[in-house]
């Protein structure tokens, strides 16, 4: 692939990202032809022999139920990734040109611990993934009941989605159940949060919004993706947990990061910010060089169809967009703001001024482009987090009053 524009002092870059895009393809087409023969094969059941990741989820019941009053069944959307055990060991070269992409220092810590940092961040874009293949997943549910459901089988790419109908019973708003793939249960496990028809929910974006990435220059990507230790963005962690306590929400984490980047991203918004539903991109598992590509290419088309999708699951919730001026964040929630105006109460934008180059995406004639025909007291341009407090305070007043009357 034709790898972005970078900013960067390094003339040599765009030749060193070409060689290693290069290289990656060569080995992509090996595992390629594997592939196809597989997919040949009559589907297969995964086991022990077998790496799962279970997405997080939230569970929804259908927006019907709002209206009509009667207990609609719940339903979750439940994404799989199987791999081969233990594949693709020997990393060392796609490390020392990661090394050498970024251009490997002290700030970091020591070599040792930075390659290390590398392999163990770069080893999901390695993973042999497995196609047609499936499993069963163990659903447990209130008064100690357990549903039995087979998901798959996967595809090409390794991954499996499919809907669940979990059914009708009582189910506490809020409750979150912890799933494994039978056989696996220490290793493989998906947290499934219910969620009703009413309430808030938060749409957030995670690069530069709360997680530092620099997606604005290529080396930045790559740097703070493979050699850095995650950042949150100083002032978010007290934002959302204001945002938790004061809302409620259900959350929703959607990022234009690949599939590969879940375990990395999941481990990060763990630490920092409310546990919710991470929804990631479906790239190429085989090729980093789409890692790039993920964060620059089609992002406004991928975000409004998401966030689409997360208003057919809770129509009649009220929604809160947060995101950054670095990529299409204003564009893509002023798009979903025309659609369904009632739906979104506050767009917050954080403008990224921590990164060069950023005039023109900064600029108040992009926010107004953006923002056109969205009411102003809808959205809010910030630098720093504690500025959209007293949004937050007015949302509340909003919705004391519509309460009210």
């Amino acid at each position: 692939m034709a790898f972005p524009a970078t900013r960067t002092k390094d003339p040599t870059l765009p030749q060193k990202l070409d060689r290693f895009s290069q290289s990656w393809k060569r080995y992509s087409g090996m595992i390629r032809v594997v592939y196809s023969t597989l997919l040949r094969q009559p589907s297969q059941l995964a086991d022990v022999q077998h790496t799962f990741w279970l997405l997080d989820n939230t569970a929804y019941r259908h927006p019907a139920s709002h209206v009509s009053g009667e207990h609609h069944p719940w339903r979750v959307e439940v994404v799989a990734c199987v791999f081969r055990k233990d594949s693709r060991r020997d990393i060392s070269k796609f490390v020392a040109a990661i090394a050498d992409l970024i251009g490997l220092d002290g700030a970091l810590g020591t070599e040792k611990e930075i390659r290390h940092r590398i392999a163990r961040r770069l080893q999901p874009f390695l993973y042999h993934v497995v196609a047609n293949h499936s499993m069963m997943l163990e659903l447990p549910l209130p008064n100690q009941t357990t549903q039995i459901y087979q998901i798959g089988p996967t595809g090409d790419n390794g991954i499996a989605s499919q809907v669940l109908n979990i059914g009708v019973r009582h189910i506490e708003d809020g409750l979150r159940v912890l799933s494994h793939v039978r056989g696996v249960r220490d290793r493989a496990t998906m947290e499934t949060t219910f969620a009703g028809p009413e309430g808030w929910l938060v749409v957030s974006d995670i690069d530069d919004t709360i997680k530092y990435t620099q997606t604005s220059d290529t080396t930045g990507i790559i740097r703070t993706t493979f050699a850095e230790e995650p950042k949150p963005i100083p002032g978010m962690p007290q934002l959302y947990s204001r945002i938790e306590k004061r809302f409620e929400p259900t959350w929703f984490y959607l990022s234009a990061s690949p599939h590969n980047l879940y375990p990395f991203l999941r481990g990060f918004l763990r630490k920092h910010f409310s546990p919710g539903t991470l929804i990631l991109r479906d790239f190429s598992w085989l090729d980093i060089s789409e890692l790039v590509k993920s964060f620059t290419v089609d992002t406004l088309e991928y975000k409004v169809d998401r966030i689409r999708k997360i208003w057919r699951w809770f129509p009649h919730r009220r929604a809160i967009c947060i995101g950054d001026s670095t990529q299409t964040d204003p564009e893509a929630y002023a798009e979903i703001y025309r659609r369904y105006p009632e739906w979104i109460h506050a767009i917050l934008i954080r403008k990224v001024m921590d990164v060069p180059h950023m005039e023109e995406r900064n600029s108040s004639k992009r926010f107004a482009e953006a923002f056109q025909g969205v009411p102003k007291h809808i959205w809010r341009v910030f630098e720093h987090p504690r500025d959209v407090y007293d949004v937050l305070d007015q949302i509340r007043a909003r919705d004391n009053s519509s309460f009210l009357h």
